[in-house]
């Protein structure tokens, strides 16, 4: 890949330290690395992340959330990424608790304000043992696509199952579907960097990246003259 390295940030959302989940993101690793790629992990059960908090004042306030714990710091390193990928374990029939705090500060509390995090590539990777690994994934994907984010279509989604009590990479067709995504998520990186090379832009203008605040000159469509 030419000029600057495309830089790929994995976020773990599983409490168990070298598990399923965290072999998935090493073997994303090793694969963004082969291509060239700078990539980083952040793992959650490694930093102090505060849940929401009562004050109940997160849809009023302008200004980021004022709670002191690892959260500003993992906003700033997703903010520097030109691809961001997540990866949880099925926890309950649902999403791991870590990375259901951590979207729910990050979202209110940091990126709401003006969806920094917008025209970034995202992947999403959900181990499990074999129920609700499509619904956690959905629920990430609503979450990337709040911010903004750019999901690439790579065939079937990045869901690795794993029966044994031993942590272990053994579903083929899920190890598959990992690799081609993150390989889907590098070519998107470099097709947008190169042509922001070109136009000395971004390829997608960053106009409309709150939901809270109306776009300028629109209107609905049945107010519109034919």
């Amino acid at each position: 890949m030419q000029g600057k390295r495309p830089f790929i940030l994995g976020i773990s959302g599983s409490e168990r330290a070298g598990g399923n989940t965290d072999l998935a993101l090493d073997h994303a690793g090793l694969i963004a690395r082969e291509r060239g790629a700078e990539f980083d992990a952040i793992h959650l059960r490694d930093h102090r992340i505060s849940p929401c908090s009562p004050c109940g004042d997160c849809n009023n306030r302008l200004t980021p959330c004022e709670l002191r714990d690892g959260m500003p710091d993992i906003v700033e390193q997703m903010k520097r990424a030109d691809g961001i990928l997540y990866a949880v374990p099925v926890h309950g029939f649902g999403l791991a608790h870590l990375m259901q705090i951590f979207i729910e500060r990050a979202g209110v509390g940091f990126l709401r304000f003006d969806r920094p995090l917008a025209n970034k590539v995202g992947g999403i990777i959900v181990t499990g043992r074999r129920y609700s690994d499509s619904s956690v994934h959905n629920q990430l994907v609503d979450n990337l696509l709040l911010n903004r984010m750019i999901l690439v279509g790579s065939g079937f989604p990045a869901l690795l199952r794993n029966t044994s009590p031993e942590p272990g990479l053994n579903d083929a067709e899920g190890l598959d579907a990992l690799e081609r995504m993150v390989h889907r998520m590098l070519d998107m990186v470099q097709l947008l960097k190169s042509q922001e090379a070109l136009t000395g832009g971004p390829v997608l203008p960053p106009t409309d990246r709150n939901e809270r605040v109306s776009r300028r000159g629109t209107r609905p469509l049945a107010n519109r003259t034919q």
